[in-house]
């Protein structure tokens, strides 16, 4: 989702994996990984561990990013956020869900301070 759009959601993965994100379902507990971008500065060589969601639990995940221009050198910069939800099949999770504190955090810009 983007700010400019009024944050309307762009695609739904119900069964399948998102871009971007490894989603990998084992003993009711989803393993989430996002794998980034092999294009943005700085170089992530270690990534933080997944995250494993029973089902009702999200995770926030707070990743950034500097590219550069090739043909000028200036530079971009983008912080992704992405609130990913554990649910099975049509079970509606509750409305606001992302609104609050998520009860999993990680936030890639920490280990670049």
């Amino acid at each position: 989702m983007h700010e400019t759009d009024g944050f309307r959601p762009r695609f739904e993965t119900p069964e399948g994996p998102a871009p971007d994100v490894l989603l990998q379902e084992h003993d009711g507990l989803l393993r989430v990984l996002p794998t980034g971008t092999p294009f943005g500065m700085p170089r992530r060589w270690r990534r933080p561990p997944a995250v494993r969601l029973a089902r009702g639990e999200w995770v926030r995940w707070q990743i950034n990013h500097r590219f550069a221009n090739p043909c000028d050198g200036s530079w971009t910069y983008r912080l992704d956020t992405l609130n990913i939800a554990h649910a099975h099949g049509h079970d509606p999770l509750p409305a606001g869900l992302f609104l609050g504190p998520p009860p999993h955090y990680v936030d890639e810009r920490a280990a670049l301070r």
